[in-house]
């Protein structure tokens, strides 16, 4: 007879939820391209984590291209990754200074907002509304 922990054990409840996260992940962007690189691209993909393709919204890679100063092209990184902290209820964490800097041209987070520590708390609302004005660009990851 072999011993089964029990579904209430700590540790076979996080291996589990490891693995859902990891499924949930799946459909984040794996390599993030530069928004230089995607505006030459005919048809702007990348691959997923869980190795599909993400195809870019080509208007929304355009808009970008001319709103955001030349100078952000090339560091501008995308999607933008947020991440999801489950002990932080209503707001989701930027880490990349480029994004940050991309979204405060955009007008879409104030100028007074800065990255303290190289982190930055958003409100999840805004973030929606800045995924539906912009759709494509930004992924949340669950951490």
């Amino acid at each position: 007879m072999t011993f089964r922990p029990p579904l209430s054990d700590e540790s076979v409840l996080m291996r589990w939820m490891a693995i859902e996260m990891g499924r949930i992940n799946d459909g984040v962007v794996a390599e993030r391209k530069r928004l230089s690189e995607l505006l030459r691209d005919a048809t702007p993909s990348s691959v997923t984590r869980g190795g599909k393709e993400f195809v870019f919204n080509k208007s929304t890679i355009e808009l970008l291209g001319k709103k955001l100063p030349v100078s952000l092209h090339s560091r501008l990184k995308l999607p933008v990754i947020f991440y999801f902290d489950s002990t932080v209820a209503d707001s989701f964490l930027l880490t990349d200074a480029a994004a940050l800097e991309s979204l405060q041209e955009l007008g879409e987070l104030s100028d007074l907002r800065e990255l303290i520590g190289g982190r930055l708390w958003v409100g999840r609302a805004i973030v929606y509304a800045i995924m539906l004005k912009y759709p494509g660009i930004i992924q949340i990851m669950v951490g």
